[in-house]
């Protein structure tokens, strides 16, 4: 191609090989020759989308878009200082196991 390749062109390229190959009407070489280009777009087009996800990953939308979506349906997605400030946990021991009283007992 005598353009820069874009991933779009390249989409597009590939759908023309395919309808080709589809038609029946490809010679033998011609259709190595087609097999060979489509092999190449298609790695591009692998790398092309590769790049994207990495700038998608490092743009962290997913982790944004979890702090904006609401924890269960109808309730109100929290504020952004409580997504992004640091989360505590209290230790295991602070939660304290409650013994099970039967109604007839006495606890004391």
């Amino acid at each position: 191609m005598s353009e820069e390749m874009t991933y779009e062109s390249a989409v597009g390229r590939l759908d023309e090989i395919i309808s080709r190959l589809d038609s029946g009407e490809a010679q033998l070489r011609e259709t190595l020759d087609l097999c060979g280009e489509a092999k190449t777009l298609i790695e591009f087009c692998a790398t092309e989308l590769s790049a994207v996800d990495q700038g998608l990953k490092e743009l962290k939308l997913d982790e944004l878009a979890q702090s904006l979506a609401p924890a269960t349906p109808g309730e109100a997605a929290p504020a952004p200082e409580a997504a992004s400030g640091p989360q505590v946990t209290p230790p295991p021991e602070a939660a304290e196991e409650v013994p099970s009283v039967k109604d007839d007992e006495v606890p004391f």
